[in-house]
């Protein structure tokens, strides 16, 4: 008898043991799984980097539990490439050089993201960009490059077309910055201005950084209806504001490089009524994008800026296609050739910005671009910016092979 229950004692043990199991192999550290973030954490673009870095962090926080399941720890790994495309190339081989490192969230800056790039393709590491909008981001068709946003060649477009048919401008002058970024979004602009019919008064490009005279003048000259800054807002803003001081009345406008509180926090009552394009969705979207802004600043104790809700996304992807490689993997760490085709495969993705599906080339088959105007000098306003304008517009690349394949057929 005494024998009977202790075999029963040790079957009990071991049903529990059993039973146990599957929580224990759960629990287990197969291993870290690192997502890099990749963009300006310090300088004068560091809001708009920030917001990146954060936007990721707050995916890896609320997306990786069916990683985690599978017995895998997901970690952020930041670092800042200080919008430097010197510095980027040299971050990014450290990137790849930690085989943890499944996928790259970045960069802000297209000049930086280019050259980086290339190191990520050439080691199979998976880019999945939320804010570059330069068209050679994607044209150069590499496998691992993939963003969620939209392109300059659209964006120049959306801002031309608002330009011309509710500004009702007749003359514009354009300023790029003469970075990759700049110099792509304002010939967009120009080009789509000059098919229209408006007149492009000026178009001049500018490294200066503090002291705008010498390119003020002509513009003063020319007393254009629109003045147009092709670049980012910590020299866009200035620029404006000296124009303003020097006379210069025209309406101002420029891209998503704007799209930061810190634009009216340098160029204050100046850059009031600017109007810009943003491939950034604004915090007012949706029930969804409005969730994301509460849960951002309560997990980092300030407002999102533009791009977090693409970089929550953009990780979002990233995630899911991890979880798909382990799987497909028997459970495995996954490579991460793997993981970049399943980026670049992905479709239908419903996220908190709507329904996302990768192109051939890496571009969403439809991206949003919005018009938005600036309402108050008060930098905690800025989600308050109003959309006046906004479209869907299908990817360039995929409409042109689209159509392509049509005018084939036909013959």
């Amino acid at each position: 008898m005494k024998a009977l229950k202790v075999f029963v004692l040790v079957a009990v043990l071991a049903l529990a043991v059993q039973a146990l199991g599957p929580v224990r192999v759960q629990a287990q550290d197969k291993g870290v799984i690192k997502i890099a973030s990749h963009s300006p954490l310090s300088g004068s673009q560091s809001q708009p980097g920030i917001a990146i870095r954060n936007g990721t962090d707050l995916a890896i926080q609320q997306l990786s539990g069916p990683i985690n399941k599978l017995g895998y720890k997901v970690e952020l790994a930041p670092f800042d490439d200080q919008a430097d495309a010197k510095v980027g190339p040299v971050n990014a081989q450290n990137i790849v050089n930690d085989p943890a490192i499944l996928a790259v969230i970045g960069h802000y800056n297209s000049s930086v993201a280019i050259p980086s790039s290339v190191v990520y393709n050439d080691a199979n590491l998976v880019l999945i960009s939320p804010a570059n909008t330069a068209t050679g981001v994607t044209d150069r068709g590499l496998p691992t490059v993939n963003r969620v946003c939209g392109r300059d060649d659209a964006q120049g477009a959306v801002g031309a077309n608002y330009a011309l048919n509710s500004l009702k401008v007749k003359t514009v002058y354009i300023v790029s910055d003469a970075t990759t970024y700049g110099d792509g979004v304002a010939k967009s602009f120009n080009d789509a201005l000059i098919a229209s019919g408006v007149k492009v008064v000026g178009f001049e490009r500018t490294s200066e950084k503090s002291n705008f005279d010498a390119v003020i003048n002509p513009i003063l000259s020319a007393k254009p209806d629109l003045l147009y800054w092709g670049g980012i807002y910590d020299r866009g803003a200035p620029f404006f504001s000296q124009a303003r001081a020097k006379g210069v009345t025209a309406q101002l406008m420029g891209p998503d490089g704007f799209d930061a509180s810190d634009t009216v926090k340098i160029g204050g009552s100046d850059v009031v009524g600017m109007v810009y394009t943003t491939t950034a969705a604004p915090g007012s979207l949706s029930d969804a994008t409005k969730k994301f802004r509460a849960d951002y600043k309560a997990a980092f104790n300030i407002d999102a800026q533009a791009y977090a809700a693409e970089s929550f996304v953009a990780t979002g992807i990233a995630l899911k296609a991890i979880e798909k490689a382990i799987n497909d993997n028997g459970g495995a760490m996954p490579d991460r050739k793997t993981v970049a085709t399943n980026v670049r495969a992905t479709k239908d993705f419903n996220s908190i910005l709507g329904s996302i599906t990768f192109d051939a080339h890496g571009d969403p088959v439809q991206a949003t671009y919005y018009v938005l105007q600036v309402g108050s000098t008060d930098p905690a306003k800025w989600g308050e910016n109003q959309p006046v304008a906004q479209i869907k517009i299908p990817s360039p690349l995929s409409a042109a092979a689209t159509a392509t394949a049509a005018a084939t057929a036909a013959k």
